[in-house]
């Protein structure tokens, strides 16, 4: 449990999260559910960075539709990056390589706003829209994610915390690797349609790797390829249960709600930001 709740892998997500781990790896005990949620609740790590709770404001409003956006954050700070170079990445790393997206969503920096990206638009047919500025929720999916790789980044730094940049790709792992409430599965199995070998699994063989290891290579080829001819109904599902999900969680979300207006002459404490133009 160890390993797998605060080891390469890990991270230190949930109970829930670390049960379906261990599960997948073959092991059970009558009360694992309860042990795994148990561990979690005690980890000091996971305690320093729990999420704070708050009532919700306003209703949820999920995002939609369902299942067209497919690139996050794939680029860091553009400041000092040229034109070009922009363009050249995302015509190489992005189309060449997963297709035309129907939009693509930047900020308003120069790198992202000029006209060698607009004749980018113009020549494989698709639109580009221009998050607002001050207002995190324009790009919220992005945002969202950001959030998560923030709170698995603060459970496995150092405490000076220098070294995150080197952790990036440790969370990123224990995110694709570990089974997601909402899709029903791993990230990492619904790209490559089979489920990613954990080092745990490699130090403890677990009853998959065994019966891996006896699999002959046309057996092995055989069964690569019905995986992944089951790969698209593997999605489709994953999408229908992510809309289920996100319904559940609307109307949960929704109940808490406790609507706040405000009077003419009531008393506000207001951020006053600086405008910046880039």
């Amino acid at each position: 449990m160890t390993e797998a709740h605060s080891g390469v892998c890990g991270a230190h997500q949930s109970g829930p999260k670390l049960h379906f781990r261990i599960k997948r790896m073959g092991y059970y005990w009558p009360i694992m559910v309860k042990d795994c949620s148990e561990y979690a609740k005690k980890c000091e790590s996971c305690q320093l960075h729990a999420n704070f709770i708050h009532q919700p404001l306003e209703p949820l409003h999920p995002t939609s539709p369902h299942g067209r956006l497919m690139h996050g954050d794939l680029m860091s700070s553009t400041q000092g990056s040229e034109k070009k170079t922009v363009v050249d990445f995302i015509r190489v790393n992005i189309i060449f390589r997963y297709g035309i997206p129907r939009y693509i969503i930047t900020d308003n920096g120069r790198p992202f706003y000029n006209k060698s990206m607009d004749k980018l638009c113009v020549q494989f047919g698709f639109k580009q829209h221009n998050s607002s500025m001050y207002n995190a929720a324009a790009n919220g999916l992005a945002e969202a994610f950001n959030k998560t790789l923030c709170n698995l980044l603060k459970k496995v730094v150092s405490k000076s915390k220098r070294d995150w940049h080197e952790k990036i790709g440790e969370a990123l792992w224990a995110y694709r690797t570990t089974h997601r409430t909402a899709t029903q599965a791993t990230p990492y199995s619904l790209v490559y349609g089979v489920e990613a070998v954990l080092p745990l699994e490699s130090q403890i063989p677990s009853l998959c790797i065994a019966m891996q290891e006896g699999l002959t290579v046309e057996d092995n080829a055989r069964l690569r390829l019905e995986e992944l001819e089951a790969l698209d109904e593997k999605r489709i599902e994953a999408q229908q249960q992510l809309q289920c999900y996100q319904a559940r969680m609307t109307r949960a979300f929704n109940k808490k709600v406790r609507p706040q207006s405000f009077q003419v002459g009531d008393l506000v404490l207001a951020v006053r930001r600086p405008i910046t133009l880039t």
